[in-house]
């Protein structure tokens, strides 16, 4: 995720960064330019006696509200995951911090403390990796018998929580952790579960193909036949208005679809790995 300041306008307007989208589209608008360029051409040249045309610029102004409704329904949606996937991100910040004040006082031995200080950070680790291409075991803090435990299961984060599950339960067997201190630990550590799950039904669950394909049909048909509207007033000139119309309209689709699954390594994405650093740090701190 991309640091920056907002209030810093004219360092944003002028900057260039990787993750703007005219260094993404740029070649996809040279050639919609191209295209454009030739379509006014053959009106211009070819079909010179095109007034009536001009009534299809009400028409494409209709059209262009229409789709301007659609790109803000799919940007508000594609936000919405966004800001959910930081919400979910927030809560295991939260829980991972809060069972590690807990488990404080009432862990006496170092291997107890740095445990569930190991774990803790691990099960951070794990669901950011998890959410992303896959668990690479070797990355997490395990000793040779707990990776071997680990190495061989389908969802590690799960597999983690159960580890610290059945350490809790050797504890409130010898009477070290009571039942109420239990069931409080209890609360977080299903917490835990419930945000990664809730990260993978947002990663799981894009938008609805047919719409995702019916929004790029429509300003792909509606950019190219532009200049049908604008040629008659603005000549060669309608070329630039359509492309530059292009790069507005694809751009909110590409940020969209950027920002829609939150969890990978792109510039919009969320900082897990600092979230996860963040974790550790604390963990460390009140457990080690």
């Amino acid at each position: 995720m991309i640091n920056y300041n907002p209030k810093s306008w004219v360092t944003l307007i002028f900057a260039f960064h990787r993750s703007d989208t005219f260094r993404m589209l740029w070649k996809e608008i040279i050639y919609i330019g191209l295209f454009t360029l030739a379509i006014a051409f053959v009106e211009i040249h070819f079909f010179p006696d095109v007034v009536q045309l001009e009534k299809l610029i009400t028409v494409y102004s209709l059209i262009g509200f229409v789709i301007s409704l659609l790109l803000v329904f799919r940007t508000n949606t594609a936000y919405d995951r966004w800001w959910e996937g930081r919400r979910k991100w927030g809560e295991v910040v939260n829980d991972t911090r809060n069972m590690a004040v807990k488990l404080s006082p009432l862990l006496k031995e170092k291997s107890d403390r740095d445990f569930f200080a190991r774990m803790i950070s691990n099960f951070a680790v794990s669901m950011k990796e998890h959410l992303r291409l896959g668990i690479d075991i070797d990355e997490l803090n395990l000793t040779p018998a707990e990776k071997n435990e680990l190495i061989n299961r389908n969802h590690v984060p799960t597999a983690i929580v159960e580890l610290m599950y059945r350490r809790l339960k050797l504890h409130r067997e010898k009477g070290e952790i009571s039942d109420i201190e239990f069931l409080s630990i209890d609360k977080n550590l299903n917490a835990l579960l419930d945000s990664i799950g809730a990260c993978e039904r947002i990663k799981n669950t894009p938008i609805p193909f047919s719409y995702s394909l019916f929004i790029k049909k429509f300003i792909f048909i509606y950019v190219t036949t532009l200049p049908l509207a604008f040629v008659v007033q603005f000549g060669y000139f309608s070329a630039l208005i359509a492309t530059f119309v292009f790069y507005v309209l694809v751009s909110m689709e590409v940020l969209a679809e950027e920002i829609e699954d939150p969890f990978g390594t792109d510039d919009n994405d969320l900082p897990t790995d600092q979230l996860c650093e963040r974790i550790d740090k604390v963990v460390q701190e009140v457990l080690v």
